[in-house]
Protein backbone atom coordinates (compact mmCIF):
# COMPACT_ATOMS: atom_id res chain seq x y z
CA UNK A 1 0.00 0.00 0.00
CA UNK A 2 1.59 3.23 -1.06
CA UNK A 3 1.17 6.25 1.49
CA UNK A 4 2.17 9.72 1.65
CA UNK A 5 2.23 12.20 4.69
CA UNK A 6 -1.12 14.24 4.73
CA UNK A 7 -1.18 18.15 5.45
CA UNK A 8 -1.14 18.04 9.32
CA UNK A 9 -1.15 15.48 12.07
CA UNK A 10 0.13 11.76 11.74
CA UNK A 11 -2.42 10.62 9.28
CA UNK A 12 -0.84 9.14 5.76
CA UNK A 13 -3.10 9.33 2.85
CA UNK A 14 -3.93 5.51 1.15
CA UNK A 15 -3.04 6.67 -2.36
CA UNK A 16 -3.62 3.32 -3.64
CA UNK A 17 -7.08 3.19 -2.13
CA UNK A 18 -7.99 6.77 -4.19
CA UNK A 19 -6.52 5.46 -7.12
CA UNK A 20 -8.60 2.39 -6.96
CA UNK A 21 -11.74 4.30 -5.79
CA UNK A 22 -11.41 6.64 -9.34
CA UNK A 23 -10.10 3.27 -11.54
CA UNK A 24 -7.06 4.73 -11.88
CA UNK A 25 -3.30 4.56 -11.67
CA UNK A 26 -0.43 7.41 -11.07
CA UNK A 27 1.43 6.39 -13.86
CA UNK A 28 -1.10 7.10 -15.71
CA UNK A 29 -0.78 10.98 -15.84
CA UNK A 30 -2.64 14.42 -14.38
CA UNK A 31 -5.20 14.16 -17.47
CA UNK A 32 -6.52 11.06 -16.79
CA UNK A 33 -6.60 10.98 -13.15
CA UNK A 34 -8.25 14.21 -13.06
CA UNK A 35 -10.76 12.72 -15.75
CA UNK A 36 -11.08 9.76 -13.88
CA UNK A 37 -11.78 11.32 -10.77
CA UNK A 38 -14.12 13.80 -12.10
CA UNK A 39 -16.25 10.46 -13.62
CA UNK A 40 -16.13 8.44 -10.50
CA UNK A 41 -17.23 11.08 -7.61
CA UNK A 42 -20.12 12.59 -7.20
CA UNK A 43 -20.52 16.27 -6.43
CA UNK A 44 -23.31 16.28 -3.54
CA UNK A 45 -24.25 18.82 -0.99
CA UNK A 46 -26.23 16.05 1.11
CA UNK A 47 -24.31 16.89 4.42
CA UNK A 48 -24.93 20.71 4.01
CA UNK A 49 -28.56 20.09 3.32
CA UNK A 50 -28.97 17.94 5.91
CA UNK A 51 -26.98 20.62 8.95
CA UNK A 52 -23.62 18.92 8.78
CA UNK A 53 -20.55 20.48 7.92
CA UNK A 54 -18.05 18.73 5.92
CA UNK A 55 -14.62 18.40 7.73
CA UNK A 56 -11.79 19.50 5.19
CA UNK A 57 -8.66 17.61 7.08
CA UNK A 58 -7.29 14.82 5.09
CA UNK A 59 -8.26 12.06 7.09
CA UNK A 60 -11.99 13.01 6.57
CA UNK A 61 -11.91 13.47 2.95
CA UNK A 62 -10.40 10.21 2.51
CA UNK A 63 -13.15 8.30 5.41
CA UNK A 64 -16.12 9.92 3.77
CA UNK A 65 -14.94 10.24 -0.13
CA UNK A 66 -12.76 7.35 -0.68
CA UNK A 67 -13.79 4.53 1.79
CA UNK A 68 -17.24 5.62 2.19
CA UNK A 69 -17.95 6.09 -1.65
CA UNK A 70 -19.73 9.29 -0.83
CA UNK A 71 -19.65 12.75 -2.95
CA UNK A 72 -19.14 15.53 -2.05
CA UNK A 73 -18.47 19.39 -2.94
CA UNK A 74 -15.70 21.92 -4.31
CA UNK A 75 -13.75 22.13 -1.42
CA UNK A 76 -13.89 18.39 -0.58
CA UNK A 77 -13.46 17.20 -3.98
CA UNK A 78 -10.10 19.78 -5.04
CA UNK A 79 -8.40 19.12 -1.47
CA UNK A 80 -8.61 15.56 -2.09
CA UNK A 81 -7.42 15.78 -5.59
CA UNK A 82 -4.67 18.28 -4.30
CA UNK A 83 -3.46 15.40 -1.60
CA UNK A 84 -3.43 12.71 -4.24
CA UNK A 85 -1.63 14.64 -6.50
CA UNK A 86 0.75 15.53 -4.27
CA UNK A 87 1.11 12.22 -3.75
CA UNK A 88 2.23 11.95 -7.05
CA UNK A 89 5.02 14.53 -7.04
CA UNK A 90 2.92 17.55 -7.85
CA UNK A 91 2.99 20.80 -6.63
CA UNK A 92 -0.42 22.44 -5.63
CA UNK A 93 -1.79 25.47 -4.70
CA UNK A 94 -5.62 25.82 -4.22
CA UNK A 95 -6.94 28.81 -4.44
CA UNK A 96 -10.22 30.19 -4.03
CA UNK A 97 -13.13 31.67 -6.78
CA UNK A 98 -15.95 33.96 -7.11
CA UNK A 99 -19.03 31.43 -8.51
CA UNK A 100 -20.65 33.68 -11.39
CA UNK A 101 -22.53 31.32 -13.05
CA UNK A 102 -25.58 32.08 -14.18
CA UNK A 103 -25.71 35.26 -11.34
CA UNK A 104 -27.20 38.61 -12.26
CA UNK A 105 -24.87 41.63 -13.71
CA UNK A 106 -23.15 42.77 -10.66
CA UNK A 107 -23.62 40.23 -8.60
CA UNK A 108 -20.43 39.28 -5.90
CA UNK A 109 -20.95 36.32 -4.61
CA UNK A 110 -19.05 35.03 -1.78
CA UNK A 111 -15.40 33.08 -1.97
CA UNK A 112 -17.65 29.63 -1.97
CA UNK A 113 -15.37 27.90 -4.95
CA UNK A 114 -11.92 26.36 -4.70
CA UNK A 115 -9.88 25.52 -7.66
CA UNK A 116 -6.19 24.62 -7.97
CA UNK A 117 -3.01 25.22 -9.79
CA UNK A 118 -1.07 22.35 -10.74
CA UNK A 119 2.84 22.14 -11.50
CA UNK A 120 4.26 18.72 -12.23
CA UNK A 121 6.67 18.22 -15.28
CA UNK A 122 7.74 21.85 -15.68
CA UNK A 123 3.85 22.69 -16.45
CA UNK A 124 1.38 24.31 -15.05
CA UNK A 125 -2.09 23.24 -15.25
CA UNK A 126 -5.56 24.30 -13.84
CA UNK A 127 -7.21 21.68 -12.27
CA UNK A 128 -10.81 21.87 -10.56
CA UNK A 129 -12.86 18.46 -10.15
CA UNK A 130 -15.47 20.05 -8.07
CA UNK A 131 -17.59 21.94 -9.64
CA UNK A 132 -20.75 19.52 -10.63
CA UNK A 133 -21.78 18.79 -14.13
CA UNK A 134 -20.92 22.09 -15.15
CA UNK A 135 -16.97 21.93 -15.22
CA UNK A 136 -14.00 20.64 -16.73
CA UNK A 137 -13.24 16.91 -17.60
CA UNK A 138 -9.48 17.57 -17.51
CA UNK A 139 -7.08 19.68 -16.48
CA UNK A 140 -5.96 22.81 -19.23
CA UNK A 141 -3.38 25.34 -19.28
CA UNK A 142 -2.68 27.78 -16.08
CA UNK A 143 -3.77 31.45 -17.37
CA UNK A 144 -5.44 32.96 -20.21
CA UNK A 145 -6.00 30.69 -23.48
CA UNK A 146 -8.51 28.25 -24.95
CA UNK A 147 -10.79 27.61 -26.34
CA UNK A 148 -10.22 23.82 -24.89
CA UNK A 149 -13.28 21.82 -26.24
CA UNK A 150 -13.47 18.48 -23.90
CA UNK A 151 -16.21 15.90 -25.28
CA UNK A 152 -17.98 18.58 -27.05
CA UNK A 153 -18.43 21.34 -24.22
CA UNK A 154 -16.06 24.45 -24.59
CA UNK A 155 -13.84 26.75 -21.91
CA UNK A 156 -11.71 29.46 -22.02
CA UNK A 157 -9.72 31.33 -19.58
CA UNK A 158 -9.68 35.11 -19.65
CA UNK A 159 -8.00 37.90 -17.51
CA UNK A 160 -10.36 40.75 -16.38
CA UNK A 161 -7.77 43.06 -13.93
CA UNK A 162 -6.18 41.04 -12.47
CA UNK A 163 -8.91 38.08 -12.15
CA UNK A 164 -8.77 35.07 -13.83
CA UNK A 165 -12.37 33.93 -15.15
CA UNK A 166 -13.32 30.35 -16.59
CA UNK A 167 -15.66 30.59 -19.28
CA UNK A 168 -17.65 27.99 -20.96
CA UNK A 169 -19.80 28.77 -24.26
CA UNK A 170 -23.32 28.52 -24.45
CA UNK A 171 -25.40 29.29 -27.63
CA UNK A 172 -22.31 30.47 -29.04
CA UNK A 173 -22.09 33.03 -26.32
CA UNK A 174 -19.56 33.14 -23.62
CA UNK A 175 -20.76 32.46 -20.29
CA UNK A 176 -18.71 33.57 -16.64
CA UNK A 177 -18.55 30.12 -14.76
CA UNK A 178 -16.33 31.34 -12.03
CA UNK A 179 -13.64 34.33 -11.14
CA UNK A 180 -10.38 33.69 -9.41
CA UNK A 181 -7.11 35.49 -8.04
CA UNK A 182 -4.45 33.56 -9.26
CA UNK A 183 -2.62 33.58 -5.62
CA UNK A 184 -2.58 30.48 -3.46
CA UNK A 185 -5.19 30.89 -0.32
CA UNK A 186 -4.04 30.25 3.30
CA UNK A 187 -5.86 27.42 4.50
CA UNK A 188 -7.26 28.86 7.23
CA UNK A 189 -9.11 30.96 4.38
CA UNK A 190 -10.10 28.10 2.92
CA UNK A 191 -11.37 26.72 6.53
CA UNK A 192 -13.63 29.75 6.90
CA UNK A 193 -15.37 30.12 3.72
CA UNK A 194 -16.07 26.38 3.49
CA UNK A 195 -17.79 27.07 7.21
CA UNK A 196 -19.63 30.00 5.70
CA UNK A 197 -20.88 27.78 2.58
CA UNK A 198 -22.36 25.07 4.64
CA UNK A 199 -23.73 26.79 7.93
CA UNK A 200 -25.19 30.45 6.58
CA UNK A 201 -28.66 29.81 6.04
CA UNK A 202 -28.88 32.09 2.98
CA UNK A 203 -25.80 29.35 1.46
CA UNK A 204 -27.89 27.73 -1.64
CA UNK A 205 -26.23 24.30 -0.25
CA UNK A 206 -27.89 24.33 2.52
CA UNK A 207 -31.30 25.36 1.59
CA UNK A 208 -31.07 23.32 -1.45
CA UNK A 209 -30.77 20.22 -3.52
CA UNK A 210 -27.58 19.91 -5.93
CA UNK A 211 -26.22 16.60 -7.11
CA UNK A 212 -24.61 15.87 -10.31
CA UNK A 213 -22.59 13.37 -12.49
CA UNK A 214 -20.01 14.00 -15.18
CA UNK A 215 -20.18 10.87 -17.43
CA UNK A 216 -16.77 10.77 -19.69
CA UNK A 217 -18.92 11.80 -22.87
CA UNK A 218 -19.66 14.85 -22.19
CA UNK A 219 -23.44 13.86 -20.11
CA UNK A 220 -24.22 16.03 -17.18
CA UNK A 221 -27.12 14.54 -15.08
CA UNK A 222 -28.11 16.64 -12.02
CA UNK A 223 -30.92 16.31 -9.81
CA UNK A 224 -31.84 19.66 -8.32
CA UNK A 225 -34.50 21.57 -6.50
CA UNK A 226 -33.03 25.09 -7.66
CA UNK A 227 -36.35 25.89 -8.96
CA UNK A 228 -38.58 23.16 -9.73
CA UNK A 229 -37.55 19.63 -8.03
CA UNK A 230 -36.30 17.98 -11.40
CA UNK A 231 -33.48 15.35 -13.00
CA UNK A 232 -31.59 17.40 -15.48
CA UNK A 233 -29.56 15.40 -18.24
CA UNK A 234 -27.82 17.78 -20.35
CA UNK A 235 -25.25 17.06 -23.67
CA UNK A 236 -23.33 19.59 -25.66
CA UNK A 237 -26.50 19.29 -27.94
CA UNK A 238 -29.70 18.62 -25.68
CA UNK A 239 -31.74 19.10 -22.37
CA UNK A 240 -33.68 16.79 -20.74
CA UNK A 241 -35.73 17.82 -17.61
CA UNK A 242 -38.10 15.25 -15.91
CA UNK A 243 -39.88 16.51 -12.86
CA UNK A 244 -39.33 14.65 -10.04
CA UNK A 245 -41.72 14.06 -6.94
CA UNK A 246 -39.50 14.47 -3.51
CA UNK A 247 -40.22 10.76 -2.34
CA UNK A 248 -38.28 9.87 -5.19
CA UNK A 249 -34.88 11.04 -3.63
CA UNK A 250 -33.55 8.57 -2.04
CA UNK A 251 -34.14 6.11 -4.87
CA UNK A 252 -32.70 8.61 -7.68
CA UNK A 253 -29.88 9.08 -5.64
CA UNK A 254 -29.04 5.09 -5.05
CA UNK A 255 -29.68 4.58 -8.60
CA UNK A 256 -28.71 7.36 -10.52
CA UNK A 257 -25.51 8.70 -8.27
CA UNK A 258 -24.44 5.86 -6.44
CA UNK A 259 -25.46 7.34 -3.20
CA UNK A 260 -27.33 4.87 -1.32
CA UNK A 261 -28.67 4.90 2.33
CA UNK A 262 -30.74 8.08 2.59
CA UNK A 263 -34.28 8.48 3.29
CA UNK A 264 -36.84 10.98 4.14
CA UNK A 265 -37.78 11.59 7.76
CA UNK A 266 -41.53 12.28 8.75
CA UNK A 267 -40.77 15.84 7.98
CA UNK A 268 -39.92 15.31 4.21
CA UNK A 269 -36.32 16.17 4.73
CA UNK A 270 -33.27 13.83 3.63
CA UNK A 271 -31.58 11.72 6.46
CA UNK A 272 -29.71 9.05 6.81
CA UNK A 273 -31.13 5.68 6.52
CA UNK A 274 -30.52 5.06 10.19
CA UNK A 275 -30.70 8.45 11.24
CA UNK A 276 -34.90 7.53 10.37
CA UNK A 277 -34.74 4.22 11.87
CA UNK A 278 -33.72 6.02 15.24
CA UNK A 279 -35.98 8.66 15.23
Amino acid sequence: MRQHAAYAGCFVFDLDAYLARIGADDEQGLATIHRAHATSIPFENLDPLRGVAPALHSEALERKLVAGRRGGYCFEHNLLLAEALGAVGATVDPMLARVRWHAPAGTVRALNHLVLRVSLGGEESHADVGFGAGGLLEPIPFGPGGPYEQAGWRFRVVSEQGVLVLQTETDGDWEDIYAFVPEPAPRIDIEVNNWYTATNPDSAFVSGLIVARLDGDGTRTVLSDFGELALIVTTPGSKRVTPVDREQIPRLLSEQFDLPGFALNGAGRLVLEHERQHA
